[in-house]
């Protein structure tokens, strides 16, 4: 006897309008345990065996990490409906495909940007996109780039495309929040919804009580964590000390009498960025008025680029692990490049965390990474005492600016950083 399913009893509440939704964006900020991952696999599922003419993409950020993550959950959702005979998963590429239609989802990551659109299905259209931990992406123009891996028309009764974007809240800067949920800046055509773990109804009681503790044990995490709502819970390395402000360059130029130029090479994913600045050491002021940030670009491009906008001649203080390139630069007319002097991040920070930081709101790259830029953890999720390696390129550009600026010599910690680095090299350690 054939067994009937109840799709209530699969999916679960509090989802309604967001599974029934058709607009173009569809967006669900959760909070953790909120089930918006497996609500939107089993939504997707589901969809794909009833529209014939439907393909999808699914999308993180970096390609290895959707294995763990969206294909896993697409997977565990094809299960839950039992139609594991009706699916072929191959999580080597990884790919899922529908074998009464040959319908496909495809799974790539942003770190592959270019290959994105040119992606081709053999049946049916390519309609539809899911974006997983969104705020991962570190701007807005990285979305343009999925919409067009679903440009053109789909010639089938009652047919739609859509864009369906998931994450945990981030910090209220962060560009998701003006572009879907804030009503003078959003986007058109959007569904924007906040979920929380309240509407997931399978959690244990034990884990619905830890969600109500933090309440008590760690309110600022609670309103992330518990309510879904904007912020980082686990702390942004700069915070009170940054503001997004339009301003005249050439006016703070001359009003502080200095300016700073960094340099960060990027190879093959990492992206080549550049900042320009002016800082004033006395008011504790730093001006970042102009940036690059290129990817797949060699030292030549770099060097057009740089020659293009007016800073051949400049005082440019680039990554001291790339030498090499810092030469080529020389070669190529950049003619005041140098490598800077290398100092631990933390020191750099530090010295950062003194000053104001005034950003020009054409420098979207470094005001992204501002807002991303968060201490590392642990395996258990305990905070540490250093920055994550992530979202830090222009950052670590604005470091070589400024370092020459910087007093070597911290006194509210008593440590000498430039002795220490010159004895680091004596020993062979690298700090």
């Amino acid at each position: 006897m054939e067994q009937t399913l109840s799709l209530s009893k699969i999916v679960g509440g509090g989802y309604y309008d967001y599974w029934h939704d058709k607009h173009f964006y569809r967006v669900v900020k959760g909070s953790r345990a909120s089930k918006k991952s497996k609500t939107t696999a089993l939504n997707l599922i589901y969809r794909l065996m009833k529209y014939p003419w439907a393909n999808l993409l699914v999308i993180r950020r970096y390609s290895n990490t959707n294995r763990q993550s969206t294909y896993a959950d697409l997977v565990w959702a094809i299960n839950r409906y039992h139609a594991e005979h009706l699916f072929k998963c191959n999580p080597s590429m990884p790919e899922i495909v529908y074998k009464p239609t040959g319908q496909r989802i495809i799974f790539r990551g942003l770190d592959k940007a270019l290959k994105l659109t040119s992606i081709t299905v053999t049946h049916g259209y390519l309609s539809w996109v899911w974006i997983e931990e969104c705020y991962e992406l570190e701007s807005e123009e990285k979305l343009e780039t999925l919409q067009e891996s679903i440009r053109g028309r789909i010639d089938e009764p009652g047919a739609f495309k859509q864009i369906t974007i998931t994450f945990n809240p981030w910090n209220s800067r962060h560009w998701l929040k003006r572009t879907f949920f804030d009503p003078e800046t959003r986007k058109k055509d959007v569904f924007a919804i906040t979920t929380t773990f309240r509407c997931n109804e399978w959690l244990s009681d034990k884990d619905r009580q830890r969600y109500l503790d933090l309440y008590r044990t760690n309110p600022r995490r609670a309103k992330v964590a518990a309510d879904g709502d904007w912020g980082v819970s686990e702390g942004l390395v700069f915070e009170d000390n940054i503001e997004l402000v339009d301003f005249d360059p050439q006016e703070k130029l001359t009003e502080c009498g200095h300016a700073g130029f960094g340099l960060d090479y990027g190879f093959g994913e990492d992206p080549n960025a550049f900042v320009a600045l002016a800082i004033n050491p006395d008011t504790k002021d730093i001006w970042i008025y102009d940036e690059m940030y290129t990817y797949h670009q060699t030292t030549p491009h770099v060097a057009e680029w740089l020659k293009k906008n007016g800073y051949q001649h400049a005082t440019i203080y680039a990554d001291s692990a790339s030498p090499e390139r810092t030469q080529q630069l020389i070669d190529l007319g950049i003619d005041n490049a140098r490598s800077v002097a290398k100092t631990p991040i933390e020191a750099g920070i530090d010295q950062l965390w003194q000053y104001k930081i005034h950003v020009h709101p054409k420098c979207k790259n470094i005001w992204n990474e501002f807002n991303n830029y968060v201490f590392d953890t642990d395996n258990i999720g305990n905070t540490l005492n250093r920055p994550k390696d992530e979202n830090n390129h222009e950052i670590d550009a604005l470091r070589y600016a400024v370092r020459q600026y910087m007093d070597l010599y911290d006194g509210s910690t008593g440590v000498d950083w430039g002795n220490q680095y010159h004895i680091a090299q004596e020993l062979g350690v690298d700090i």
